[in-house]
């Protein structure tokens, strides 16, 4: 990676203030997930600014996305590093991020209330509705390249298909162990693939110990739940939701399982990372207090990812262990994302969000329709039915 003023003929980097203008746009249109994140970045740092080599710009997206954690999210650090380091860095991350933490906070100040208005509840449940079958489009998009990643050969495919199912079962019906079970996966590929080298040991190792952390409770456990969420999320960012739905709605009461929904629909249709559900849970667990605390914790694994490791990112690219250890836990992300439509159906609360789903099912995998449009559409359909008198 090439350091600021390698270039004397290239484009001027920006200042810490043009990275905190750019970086805050980028955070309130970023409308549409990691996709739209990416296509933006590059359009920004590589085709209109020239800041960022194009071959640079795809070694910062593959390198990403062999970290855990929201990779777009990680990809905008990354590219504010280049520009300015650490100081860009951080300006870039919290201005990408803020927008979106702002207004889901605000949202959920409304959807979380004593009394909100019917229309408001109507949205979240006609929304939340939707949610399994955007869970189900987010796992099938992976499985193409994670079956290409682990290899050709037939027990590859069949330790892909043992990872997947494992990860649907720990969503499905062992909320709790899902972490560990995310990490066991990609431990067990690293074993198998004979390599002697040590495991991450931002994985292993907190993976071991801090889910002890869970039986504090209070301020201890939405802080567990949070790092699980931006520690632990390998296989894309949807992934937090069966990391965090046994603990906001079983384990701690944070939430009912209709809020989660509603939670996990913000996230989707707010700009900015879909990580920041995160804070809905939060705003439930403590207030604004929660939220932001929740938050905090979530994204600075990310930070902390991409401050150390960027000026590595090219031998992160080609450690072996990481790389098995990826190829193992992918799988078993894709089967959780999977197998987390599961309680999510069974929280649907109303005989009406049926209907609602499996037209959702239809618009996404028949007519090939964006999440955000069948989430709006479904939330209207649900604001439509509670104006009309049915109890949302």
């Amino acid at each position: 990676m090439t350091g600021d003023g390698d270039d004397p003929t290239g484009p001027r980097a920006p200042s810490l203030g043009g990275i905190a203008r750019e970086w805050t746009r980028l955070g309130c249109l970023g409308f549409g997930g990691p996709p739209t994140h990416i296509a933006m970045l590059r359009r920004l740092c590589v085709d209109e600014r020239r800041w960022i080599a194009a071959q640079e710009f795809e070694d910062g997206v593959a390198a990403t996305n062999l970290l855990p954690g929201p990779a777009s999210t990680q990809l905008a650090i990354f590219c504010a590093w280049r520009l300015r380091r650490t100081a860009g860095a951080i300006v870039g991350g919290v201005c990408f991020i803020l927008p979106g933490l702002v207004l889901i906070l605000a949202l959920s100040a409304v959807f979380l209330s004593s009394h909100p208005p019917s229309w408001i509840l109507g949205a979240a449940a006609g929304a939340g509705a939707a949610v399994p079958a955007v869970a189900l489009n987010a796992a099938s998009g992976f499985i193409p390249a994670s079956r290409e990643r682990i290899g050709a050969a037939k027990r590859s495919q069949a330790r892909w298909l043992v990872y997947a199912l494992c990860g649907v079962v720990a969503a499905a019906v062992a909320g709790p162990y899902l972490a560990l079970v995310l990490v066991g996966c990609g431990l067990t590929e690293i074993v198998i693939r004979r390599e002697r080298r040590r495991p991450p040991p931002t994985t292993a190792v907190v993976a071991g110990t801090a889910g002890h952390a869970v039986t504090i409770g209070g301020l201890a456990a939405l802080g567990w739940t949070a790092f699980k969420v931006g520690a632990l999320s390998y296989g894309g960012g949807f992934v937090i939701v069966p990391l965090m739905q046994h603990d906001a709605v079983t384990a701690y009461h944070w939430m009912t399982g209709t809020q989660f929904l509603g939670a996990v629909a913000l996230g989707q249709v707010t700009p900015g990372p879909v990580v920041l559900t995160v804070a809905v849970v939060g705003y439930a667990a403590r207030g604004v207090r929660g939220g932001l605390v929740a938050a905090v914790i979530a994204f600075t694994p990310s930070f902390l990812f991409v401050i150390v490791g960027a000026p590595r990112f090219d031998r992160i690219r080609a450690n072996p262990s990481m790389r098995a250890f990826l190829t193992g836990a992918g799988p078993a992300a894709i089967g959780a994302i999977g197998g987390s439509a599961v309680p999510l159906g069974l929280a649907l609360a109303h005989p009406w969000q049926v209907p609602v789903l499996a037209a959702a099912t239809v618009l996404l995998f028949a007519a090939r329709r964006s999440v955000v449009t069948v989430l709006v559409l479904a939330a209207a359909t649900g604001a439509a039915l509670a104006l009309a008198g049915v109890t949302p």
